[in-house]
């Protein structure tokens, strides 16, 4: 399919609120400014970002399942944007939700849970809850297909009541979704209007093209040739089998090969490309090497003319921090978002 760069103007641009700042004094309202200013219409509201604004607020921690104190935080945070001219586009990152052993009051808290981020997204406005594929290994959660299936039909089924819809999106490290491909089966299992695909420009070629644990940056378990194949034929599937209603947004980052390869173990609960995630997703042009220009072009090709919204972890190309001024930082990833969009039309 074709892309005329004539339909790509009109794309509508978010960020996520967790994606800017590099300390203390870049509060959300200073972040929420700089954002703006840049341009963006939308945030993805991060979820730990209302817990940090509720202490700044009340000069205590809130704690992550008191939605008492939590929902007047949400509140504050609307009007903060409205005042700034976003929306709130997402809440996110709905995580280890599926595949709790059933009975479990682990299960019972992840269901606890859903019920009160449908609170949040009430009070601040949004329809769309971000669902990351659990990272969580066996045997505390159960990576049987039909298990998560199921919960995540009946998490759509909930957020259906209230006519909410569900992103769910694969995480590159996950223990049983890392590929764009695993979350699109699991949402056409799923078989409900309102469960659909956050896709990202990292963790698609994270999971299928690089690899942080190598010399090269790639996956080093066929040739680089192989590889580009297999890629290709990856992103080819993706244009021509996922429909374009079913894609609710795309996520944009790119990623540092890092020098030395982190090491291939798990650290602090992480596997390698979840430490990757973290700390390694710069803007796109700005020092990254993955091939995103062909998954963001990929899935304009399924006709997609929905949100693409930065989401950014720039700790460097060390990992280590990186300080900058939101203000410029935001409008270079306003100009590398018009630029991606520009390399991605085929006219």
């Amino acid at each position: 399919m074709a892309i005329p760069l004539s339909s790509l103007q009109t794309i509508p641009l978010a960020y996520a609120s967790c994606s800017i700042g590099c300390g203390p004094t870049d509060t959300l309202p200073r972040r929420l400014e700089a954002i703006s200013a840049a341009g963006f219409t939308a945030i993805e509201l991060s979820f730990p970002d209302i817990l940090d604004y509720g202490m700044q607020l009340t000069g205590h921690a809130i704690g992550s399942e008191d939605y008492a104190q939590i929902l007047p935080v949400a509140a504050e945070i609307r009007k903060l944007c409205k005042a700034n001219g976003l929306s709130i586009m997402m809440l996110q990152p709905f995580s280890n939700f599926e595949g709790w052993i059933r009975g479990s009051m682990d299960r019972k808290e992840a269901f606890a849970r859903a019920t009160g981020w449908m609170e949040i997204m009430n009070v601040v406005g949004t329809d769309l809850l971000q669902v990351g594929a659990t990272d969580t290994p066996e045997p505390t959660i159960t990576i049987e297909r039909d298990a998560i299936i199921s919960d995540l039909r009946s998490l759509s089924d909930l957020l259906a009541k209230r006519k909410y819809r569900l992103a769910y999106e694969n995480w590159c490290w996950s223990s049983h979704a890392p590929s764009w491909k695993n979350v699109w089966e699991i949402v056409k299992a799923v078989d409900r209007p309102n469960c659909g695909l956050c896709l990202d420009t990292f963790q698609t070629a994270g999971s299928e093209w690089g690899d942080p644990t190598t010399k090269s940056g790639l996956i080093e378990e066929v040739s680089e040739s192989e590889l580009r194949k297999r890629f290709e034929a990856s992103m080819d599937e993706l244009a021509t089998t996922v429909p374009a209603d079913k894609i609710y947004l795309l996520q944009i980052s790119d990623a540092y090969k890092v020098e030395p390869p982190l090491e291939d173990k798990t650290i602090g609960k992480l596997r390698p490309r979840g430490r990757w995630s973290h700390d390694y997703r710069p803007m796109p042009y700005d020092g990254g090497y993955l091939p995103i220009e062909d998954v963001a072009r990929a899935v304009l090709k399924t006709g997609f003319r929905g949100w693409f919204s930065m989401e950014i972890f720039d700790s460097g190309p060390a990992g280590k921090g990186k300080k900058y001024e939101m203000g410029p930082f935001a409008t270079k990833a306003m100009d590398s978002m018009q630029k991606l969009l520009r390399n991605c039309a085929t006219d």
